[in-house]
């Protein structure tokens, strides 16, 4: 029997892209039509940008074991949030919460391991991207990491928050990504790490200057096997 996931979201088309591809791949593994239960929950988004925008980590925690709790009394045997942002919170959310989590940063660091990467590019929102989250966990795979530019960082959150969230992937967007991950080539990096879960749905992998590690997708991926009964 599969363990039940339960998908705490926070952005839609992020938690949308994590849902349909365990939905996706999981028939491959299970059987024609078949995937693990799952019950997703979210707060309005709105309600979490209040506290990122604040730095007000302990109030996103709360919002994220609110969810916790209620994809848990759903039936839920553990959690997977597919939102590379707030796992800023994730110590507090998990040290409150009544079932386990998946850390988000750890299946893209294991990837990036698995593949020989040894310095990742990070995109995400500015928050992301000039916080630990990724630093801190990728540092425990021995990995070095390197952000874009600050003016960068402003365009990409930017288009983030004005465009991927509300599902509008545009042509100059992509090209916008396609150059700063052209950029983080030049200084180093062997791989980029698609870190807003919108991101992948945007940037195209046949045309990347350089390899992606899909976070979204990763995460998905790591809760299919945790629910199969891997590790």
């Amino acid at each position: 029997m599969a363990k039940h996931i339960g998908i705490v979201a926070c952005s839609a088309e992020g938690a949308a892209l994590c849902y349909r591809t365990i939905c996706a791949e999981a028939p491959a593994r299970m059987g024609e039509h078949c995937h693990p239960e799952i019950t997703l929950h979210t707060h309005p988004l709105s309600q979490y940008m209040v506290h990122i925008r604040s730095g007000n980590w302990p109030e996103v925690a709360k919002l994220m074991v609110s969810s916790a709790g209620i994809v848990a009394r759903a039936g839920a045997d553990f959690a997977v949030c597919p939102d590379n942002t707030i796992h800023q919170a994730y110590d507090l959310a998990v040290a409150e919460s009544p079932i386990r989590w998946l850390h988000i940063a750890e299946a893209v660091a294991e990837k990036a391991g698995e593949t020989g990467f040894e310095k990742l590019g990070i995109l995400g929102t500015k928050y992301l991207m000039a916080g630990p989250v990724y630093p801190e966990m990728l540092g425990r795979f021995g990995l070095e990491s390197q952000i874009p530019t600050p003016d960068e960082r402003e365009k990409i959150d930017e288009i983030i928050f004005a465009e991927l969230v509300n599902a509008v992937f545009t042509e100059q967007s992509r090209l916008f990504f396609n150059g700063v991950i052209e950029n983080l080539k030049q200084s180093g990096c062997d791989a980029v790490v698609l870190g807003c879960t919108e991101i992948p749905l945007l940037v195209d992998p046949d045309d990347s200057p350089l390899p992606i590690l899909d976070s979204t997708r990763l995460l998905a991926r790591a809760a299919l096997k945790k629910a199969l009964g891997g590790d």
